[in-house]
Order: C-alpha cells, then structure tokens, then sequence
C-alpha cells in the first residue's frame, strides 16, 4: 500500500484521538469513585447491621427501665395505702401487721430504684453505642454522597469530552484517503493502529525492532506504508525516527 508522507502522519493525530477517547470512554463507564463507593455501601451495610444490634439493645434496656418504673409506682402505692392503713389503726396487731408491711415495701421500693440507677446506666451507655454508631453511618453516608456526586459530574465531563473528541476525529479523518484509513481502522482492532518508529522502537508496542526490519524500512520509499513486524501497526517515518 502507498500513501503521502502527510497522510500517513495524519494517522498519528488519529491514533492519537482514538486514545483519548478511549480514556474519555473508560473514565465515563469506570469512574474513578466507583470502587470507594462499592466499598462504602458495603461499610455501610455492615454499619446499619450493627445499629439494629445496638438499638436492640437498648429498647431492650427501655423496656426494663418501664417495668421496674411501673414496678416503683405499684410499691410506692402500696407503701402510701398502707401508711394511711397504719394512721387510723386502732388493733395492735393490725397495727403491727401494717409496720411489718411497710418496712418490707420500703426495702422492695429501696431494691428497686437501686436496680432502676443501674438500668438508668445502661440506657445511657446503649444511648451513646447508638449515637456513636448513627454518627459512624453518617459519616459514611457523607463521603458516599460526595464521591458519588463526583463520579456523577466526571462521568458527564468525560462524556462530553468523547462527543468532542469525537468530532475532533471526524474532521481529521476526513483528510486520510478512504483505503490508508480502512487499513488504520482495520489494525487499531489489535494494536495502536499507528505510532511513530523512534530510534529503531515502534512507539505503538515499545518494542525495538530487529537490524534487518530496520533496513528493510530504512530502504522503502517514503509512500510506502509499513508495518510493525512486532504489533502490526503502521509505522509512520518522520524527522523523529532518525532513520
């Protein structure tokens, strides 16, 4: 195949865009972000399991605290009924029958505000796991919205940036000839299509070719299209290539 010195080059602006936007399309469909947020959903779901346990706990710890307040309320009762009891009582052994009574509601009622302190403790410590875990969750949940907030506006730079270079390569093209083009678009399947040959290195695989592939390249004409004996790519000769 023969082409112009200068439509071969073109091929290297070519090769170029095509990168780009490679790049540009990668970044759209793989932004950046993506991996953190997959491992923060992740975190996060972990995080709220641990809340529902957390919170389990203490309405556990609240229901404890309303009975033993209920049970406080029942003896508190009771004490005061039989006080009145005792004020009007007139039979010795009713009398004493209600002072028994009442030490033992005062030591019931004793024993369980003491145990109402402790669960009282306890709900404050499961208050705090909760608060302390709520705020983990919202930490996570920030960091979340504000990568996914990111990968959303670098997706759709990244996409506009495609539609650019795009049309970029559209006009470009338009300058190779149809047959060195389908040739191009035919090679870049597997290889960069078209690189420059720099000091006996295809550019394209970074591969240094061999002396008599150098020879035979440094022999052909200037519109002679040549080929990568590594990667398959058009070698492009300019005042670069020091051949």
């Amino acid at each position: 195949m023969n082409a112009s010195p200068e439509h071969q080059r073109i091929l290297l602006d070519i090769a170029d865009l095509d990168r780009r936007i490679a790049q540009a399309d990668r970044a759209r469909t793989h932004p950046s972000q993506a991996a953190r947020i997959t491992e923060l959903v992740a975190i996060r779901q972990e995080q709220l399991r641990e809340l529902t346990a957390f919170t389990g706990t203490r309405d556990d710890v609240r229901t404890e605290l309303t009975r033993l307040e209920s049970d406080v309320a029942l003896v508190e009762k009771r004490r005061a009924r039989d006080v009145e009891r005792l004020a009007v009582a007139t039979n010795p052994k009713d009398a004493q029958a209600l002072e028994h009574e009442i030490a033992s509601l005062t030591q019931r009622q004793s024993n369980l505000e003491d145990a109402e302190l402790d669960v009282m403790g306890r709900l404050e410590e499961a208050d705090a796991a909760v608060a302390a875990q709520q705020a983990l969750i919202d930490i996570t949940t920030s960091e979340g919205s504000t990568l996914s907030a990111q990968g959303k506006a670098d997706v759709a730079a990244a996409a506009e940036l495609g539609v650019q270079l795009a049309r970029d390569r559209a006009a470009v093209a338009e300058n190779v000839p149809a047959p060195l083009l389908a040739e191009y678009t035919q090679r870049s399947a597997n290889s960069a299509g078209a690189a420059l040959i720099s000091r006996g290195t295809c550019e394209g695989c970074r591969m240094v070719l061999p002396g008599t592939d150098l020879n035979d390249i440094r022999r052909a004409a200037d519109d002679t299209v040549v080929f990568c004996p590594e990667c398959g790519c058009i070698l492009v000769r300019t005042e670069e290539s020091g051949l």
